[in-house]
Parts: structure tokens; C-alpha cells; sequence
């Protein structure tokens, strides 16, 4: 292909220098763009940090929402720095980069040689246009005597049932990091209502087009999610740890399996369209880069010998879920001697680091409820079978584990449910033996489900029902941590709405665990 073939189709759009580098098998990369519009309209990201550095992210697309983007077919040469100061007075880093078309013009920049536990800032340049400056810490050296940390947890970010207004609010908190579990965005086509807890409701906003199955449409996806400038002030605000939930690809999948019964070998396609995407617009290492219908996202992190964090993956390696997947009930299924939620391989690694980790907290950061909260009203049990509840072998297997090794200090962050909750960890809810294994604080929505309400009656029945759960909330917000080696503290922050931009935020209650007891009390 030659360099400026597609030139004569764009040319109002981006006009081209004279020159070019050449890159990988001889190709041109496109110099000194001018673009007639702005590039960078999807904003910037930084993540996974470590000691010594941090993935920067952005993506070239003047007209993000068009096939295409707006960007000749070609690659093209991006400029970044990595600074001491957001006045970029004392550069600490700096390169350039390839925006290949085959990846959207996305571009992942893994930043080394930084100094631990500091402040850096960053910014991309293309041509004559540059980034706004985003913020990213470095993590303490590995078991450095690390006094606090002070994170946020993030997820569930359905774009038409609310407004992102809880991003916006976290960005002004000057966090450490941000965990994000997952739902960065949803699948389904878009609807003028959606029908909630509190009934059908009015959408805030519409996703363009049908339910997304291909490549180009999870890009578009990506794009008008990304376009929101209160999701780009999160971004730009620190460094994120990012998983991934169901609603990246479907609803409900996991393994190779959908809720429709598409054939496996149909629906591999959707997930390598996906995933594809998925890395793409998320500031990941290059170890997460897709492989046809998979990718590599568990992983380990730490911050000095204060937090071990084990960032889980609850879908590609699980088993189908047991009793069709109905609400909650229960079945011979939930206690499966085969089941799996994170497969072999990864539940070895799983628990090697656990073994291993001399870090004051353990954190398994991952998307699924561990508590086996009984669901259904009346004597019968009744599980979530979409969560760990529904796969009792090896979540007695993890919760033994930790309990026969003594590893304590566990912590459990959790997404998914569209409610805050938090609570203590038995091998049977129902019948605890002794003091708690570990605690389990789980995250609600930034804006899935609308509004919310402060308790669901539904919520309160289970809260009474399940003395190990002690708390519930069904707003939308999101949570902070601060964590030091005596005593961890879960802030459950709360919006009064986000049907509507400049919802009010709150701290809606504050529960804490002390080192070396996994009891979760109010702060």
C-alpha cells in the first residue's frame, strides 16, 4: 500500500507534509499531519502503574463516530512526554510512537526508568495539535514500607441510563490509582427507555445504532463512551487498573459461551472483535494484546509492601453457569465438582501470589460476588448464579484455602451488582464456623440502572436475611479506599441522581476492616 493512496479521499479532512518514516516491513509513516480537526477527541488514560513507570494511552480519530475515524489508511508517527510537573519544565521521558490503522490508530507507550512513588504527567502530540496533560503515580519500589495508599474503584457504566457525573467527582479526588471491574461499556442497541428496579425509566442519553457484534461497531461503541468529557477528567486524572466484566463483549458470557446458544465457534468471532476493542481503547501493557478470541488480562500488582493486588478475570475461563442461569434458585449444578470461575492455570497463579505475598492486604480485585447471599424470599435458598455463589466447589476451594493457610488480611473488591455492599466471608454463609475468613466490599454503578434509591425493598429483605452482609445501598457513585498497614477503610461515596448532570455526592456510610481481623464494622 502506498503511503498517500487514500489521500485524494480525505484531503479536506488531513493534509500531509512532504517525508515519512519508514517503519516495520517498509511501510511510510505519514509526516506532519495538519488536521482540520481535532485528533485527540477521545482524550487520554495511563495505567498500570508500576515502580519504575506506567502504560499512556490515546487514540487518533477527528471524527471518532465514522468509519474509519476520520484517519487515512496509513500509520502515523505521535509524539509523547513524560514530565516532572504538569508544566512539563523538566522532561523525564520522551519518544515517538506508530498510530497503526490496523489498531485504529490507537497507541500504547509502556513508560520505564521513572522514580517510584512520585507524581509524573504526560501528554501526546500529532502534527501541530497536542493532549490536554493527564496525571499518573508510580507505585512504591516492591516491599517498600509504604504508610498509605488512597484509591479509587470504579465500573458499571451503562452511557444510557445516566450521566457520568461520579467520574467527574472522583477525578477531583487526587487518587493514587483507580480499579476499574469492568462494564466500560454495553453491548446493547440503543433504546429510548430501559426497564429497571424501579420500573421503566426514560434513558438519559441513546447508544448510536443495534446491538454491536463486529469489529467497527465496538469501536463506535468505545467512541461514544469515550467522547464524555467527565469519563476523559477520570481518565486524565491518575493511573487505572482495568478489567473487563461481561458487558465488553455480552451479556452473561463466559468461556465461549453467550445467553443466545450461538454456536461457540460463531461467538468466538464476536470476542475477537471484542477484545480487540477492548485493548485498543484501554491503557494496557502490550502483554494484553489479543490472540484471536483471547487475551491475558489477570495479572499481579503491587504498591511497596502495602497492597498486593491480584487483578482477577471472572469470564474467560469459566464454566457455563448452572440451573440456566435463573434468578435466584439453586440446583445440583451449584455443587459441581467440575465447575471452574477462574480456570486452572489461573487459580494456581492465583494462589501461588497468595502464598507468597509478604504485603500487608491482600486484594483480589475482580468482578464477581464472593458472598453467597441467599436471594430468594421465603425458607428455600435461592443464589445469584452468575456469581461465586453459583459455583460452590471452588469458592469453598478459595475461601479454604485461605483459612487453612492463615492468610489474612484478605480483600475482596467486587462490581457487577449495581448496589454497594459490604460484608464478611464464610465457606457457608449460612453456617459460619468461627471468626471470618476475609471481607468483601462491592462497588455500585457509576450509572447502570438510573437513579437508584438509598435501599431496595428487596435489598433490605436480604440485608435481614444474610447476618454476614452489613450493608446495602442501590445508589450510583463510586468507592474510595485508604488503606495503611492497621486498617483498611471502604468510603462508599453516593449521587442523588444522574438522570441529569450535577448530582450532589455524598458519603453515604464508611465501614473498615483492622489488620489481622476480617470483621467489617462501621467507621
Amino acid at each position: 500500500m502506498r503511503a498517500f493512496e487514500s489521500l485524494s479521499r480525505r484531503g479536506l479532512l488531513l493534509s500531509l507534509g512532504a517525508g515519512g518514516a519508514v517503519i516495520g516491513t517498509g511501510r511510510q509513516a505519514l509526516a506532519d499531519p495538519v488536521f482540520a480537526e481535532y485528533p485527540f477527541q477521545l482524550g487520554i488514560a495511563a495505567g498500570d502503574p508500576s515502580s519504575d513507570g506506567f502504560v499512556i494511552w490515546t487514540r487518533l480519530a477527528p471524527r471518532p463516530l465514522e468509519i474509519g475515524n476520520g484517519m487515512p489508511s496509513a500509520p502515523m508517527p505521535v509524539k509523547w512526554e513524560v514530565a516532572t510537573s504538569p508544566g512539563f519544565g523538566t522532561i523525564a521521558r520522551s519518544g515517538e510512537v506508530i498510530a497503526r490503522p490496523e489498531l485504529a490508530h490507537a497507541v500504547h507507550v509502556e513508560v520505564g526508568g521513572l522514580e517510584p512513588n512520585r507524581e509524573y504527567f504526560y501528554r501526546f502530540i500529532a502534527g501541530r495539535e497536542r493532549t490536554a496533560t493527564g496525571r499518573a503515580k508510580t507505585a512504591p519500589a516492591a516491599g517498600a514500607a509504604t504508610a498509605q495508599a488512597r484509591f479509587g474503584v470504579v465500573g458499571c457504566q451503562a452511557y444510557e441510563q445516566g450521566f457520568y457525573t461520579a467520574h467527574r467527582k472522583a477525578a477531583e479526588e487526587r487518587l493514587d490509582f483507580i480499579y476499574c471491574y469492568g462494564d466500560y461499556i454495553y453491548e446493547g442497541r440503543g433504546n429510548r427507555t430501559f426497564n429497571g428496579p424501579a420500573g421503566t425509566s426514560e434513558n438519559a442519553r441513546q447508544h448510536i445504532g443495534g446491538e454491536i457484534y463486529a469489529l467497527e461497531a465496538y469501536r463506535r461503541r468505545y467512541a461514544q463512551y469515550k467522547m464524555d468529557t467527565d469519563l476523559q477528567a477520570s481518565h486524565a486524572s491518575t493511573a487505572w487498573y482495568v478489567t473487563w466484566d461481561d458487558h465488553e463483549i455480552d451479556n452473561n458470557w463466559v468461556s465461549a459461551l453467550d445467553q443466545d446458544g450461538t454456536p461457540p465457534e460463531i461467538f468466538m468471532l464476536r470476542q475477537q472483535a471484542a477484545m480487540q476493542a477492548f485493548y485498543e481503547h484501554m491503557p494496557m501493557r502490550r502483554s494484553a494484546f489479543p490472540r484471536g478470541s483471547a487475551t491475558q488480562l489477570y495479572r499481579h500488582a503491587a504498591w511497596g509492601d502495602l497492597l498486593d493486588l491480584n487483578l482477577l478475570d471472572t469470564r474467560q475461563y469459566r464454566t457455563n453457569q448452572p440451573c440456566d442461569d435463573a434468578w435466584a434458585s439453586t440446583c445440583a449444578g451449584v455443587s459441581a465438582a467440575d465447575a471452574q470461575v477462574l480456570g486452572q492455570a489461573q487459580e494456581a497463579w492465583l494462589y501461588q501470589n497468595l502464598d507468597r505475598s509478604r504485603a500487608h492486604w491482600k486484594v483480589l480485585a475482580q468482578q464477581i460476588m464472593v458472598m453467597d447471599l441467599d436471594r430468594k424470599e421465603g425458607p428455600d435458598l435461592g443464589y445469584n448464579l452468575d456469581t461465586w455463589a453459583g459455583y460452590g466447589i471452588p469458592r469453598a476451594r478459595l475461601l479454604r484455602r485461605l483459612k487453612d493457610r492463615r492468610i489474612g488480611n484478605t480483600i475482596v473488591l467486587t462490581g457487577d451488582e449495581h448496589q454497594n455492599y459490604a460484608g464478611e466471608l464464610h465457606i457457608d454463609g449460612r453456617n459460619p464456623e468461627g471468626a471470618p475468613i476475609a471481607s468483601e466490599f462491592v462497588t455500585t454503578s457509576i450509572s447502570s440502572s438510573g437513579n437508584g434509591q438509598d435501599q431496595r425493598a428487596d435489598g433490605r429483605r436480604i440485608q435481614a436475611d444474610n447476618p454476614f452482609l452489613k450493608f446495602n445501598n442501590a445508589q450510583r457513585g463510586y468507592v474510595v479506599c485508604d488503606v495503611t498497614p492497621e486498617r483498611w477503610q471502604t468510603e462508599f461515596k453516593v449521587l442523588d441522581k444522574v438522570s441529569e448532570r450535577g448530582g450532589t455526592l455524598t458519603t453515604r456510610a464508611k465501614f473498615a476492616v483492622a489488620s489481622g481481623d476480617a470483621r467489617v464494622v462501621a467507621a
